[in-house]
């Protein structure tokens, strides 16, 4: 998927949880309201906004994720591994000869070779 796509489907995404966020902010307003006026004592109109700010929650984090986790960004795994790798570097674990200089970008060259059939003399 080239990048604008991608760009396009996440602003979509973040369109549909505004006017979700909307939806839910006016019919609240709407229900409080009509609570208000036909039984002032009890409190009705929170038991269905619960039920819809749970549902409102999880479209949240399936648009901008969990707060404070990224673990779920396509870049966290590298991350992780030159951190861990950082780690064993102090540790004296490994020497600088062992560590690859540069990572291997197998997933672009994945990603511009897809659909196309591959010979075995391809391979190595």
């Amino acid at each position: 998927m080239d990048p604008y796509e991608k760009a396009r489907k996440r602003v979509k995404a973040k369109k549909e949880f505004y006017q979700h966020l909307n939806s839910f902010i006016s019919v609240g307003g709407f229900l409080l309201v009509l609570n208000v006026v036909t039984s002032f004592g009890d409190w009705w109109f929170m038991y269905p906004m619960l039920g819809w700010g749970i549902g409102l929650a999880i479209h949240f984090m399936s648009v901008f994720g969990i707060p404070g986790m990224e673990h779920g960004s396509e870049d966290w795994e590298e991350r992780a591994i030159r951190k861990e790798m950082e780690k064993m570097k102090q540790k004296g674990e490994i020497t600088s000869g062992e560590e690859p200089e540069e990572p291997l970008e197998l997933k672009e060259i994945i990603k511009e070779n897809r659909g196309k059939n591959w010979d075995e003399k391809d391979l190595v």
